[in-house]
């Protein structure tokens, strides 16, 4: 008669057998989204090759962790490889004036190559902007693994097939959630804590737009949380710190949570330490 164990060893090797997807292993797909950012920037690399070798190198990776994702044999990976590369161009454009707004709108940064180089907001939305393009072009699986990756070290979530404008700037970034249908103009800043997210959660939403958009030129502050697919926050809008947005506010508003501190003077007899 088969122990429990027995069994439970037999479950785990029919999974492996029978699964539906193949899945690319996680410490490639890590080693590629890094590598695809220090191609970019090689000024942070530790041993910098020419950009051609570079290319080469990263276009045969990309490949061979496509080939077996795809399920059309394969046929697609040139494609998506060819069209990434063409495209990376636009990208690190982009990702030029992302790191300019870094640097013009955080007075504790002293260059462009601080911003590049240290902060883990920039470092995310560079990974977006890779993992996004993977996205558009039909990447299986991959994007999802630069994003969770970048999610892991930096706390910040983004999902690739969210859509971001330029000079998209995070600061500090702790917390951050941006779901999959979000869509965010140009020159948006976003601090710390901050969701868009979607108002409920239902398989049956798969296919809709569950999450908010947020035009040009607004300012979403600390801990703010914005829901909702119809939820949009017009141009040039201030969302401040706290504030739970469920409806769409017009351009050039004001949205702030009231909230109430109060300060007395203890009196000297009164313990330090109390239970509130």
């Amino acid at each position: 008669m088969k122990s429990h164990l027995e069994n439970f060893f037999q479950t785990l090797e029919h999974q492996q057998l029978t699964q539906n997807v193949p899945i690319p292993p996680r410490a490639e797909a890590q080693r590629l989204a890094d590598a695809l950012f220090l191609f970019l920037f090689p000024m942070l690399s530790e041993e910098p090759k020419p950009a051609r070798v570079q290319y080469a190198l990263l276009r045969h990776d990309l490949m061979k962790l496509l080939y077996p994702l795809t399920k059309d044999g394969g046929e697609s990976v040139g494609t998506i490889a060819n069209g990434f590369f063409d495209q990376l161009p636009e990208v690190y454009e982009m990702l030029l004036e992302d790191a300019q707004a870094f640097f013009n709108f955080d007075p504790a940064a002293t260059c462009v190559e601080e911003v590049i180089a240290t902060y883990p907001g920039f470092y995310a939305i560079a990974n977006y902007r890779i993992s996004h393009l993977l996205y558009q072009l039909g990447a299986p699986l991959l994007p999802r693994f630069f994003a969770e990756h970048v999610h892991g070290k930096t706390g910040i979530d983004i999902h690739p097939g969210a859509s971001i404008g330029r000079s998209f700037f995070i600061d500090h970034g702790t917390g951050v959630v941006i779901g999959a249908s979000a869509v965010i103009g140009n020159n948006v800043k976003i601090y710390q804590g901050v969701t868009l997210g979607a108002l409920q959660v239902d398989k049956s939403l798969a296919n809709v737009k569950r999450h908010p958009t947020i035009e040009d030129n607004c300012v979403l502050y600390a801990n703010c949380t914005i829901l909702g697919g119809r939820t949009v926050i017009g141009h040039d809008s201030v969302i401040g710190g706290n504030s739970w947005v469920t409806e769409s506010v017009p351009a050039y508003s004001v949205v702030l949570h009231q909230s109430q501190v109060k300060v007395r003077t203890r009196p000297f007899d009164e313990p330090v330490n109390f239970v509130i």
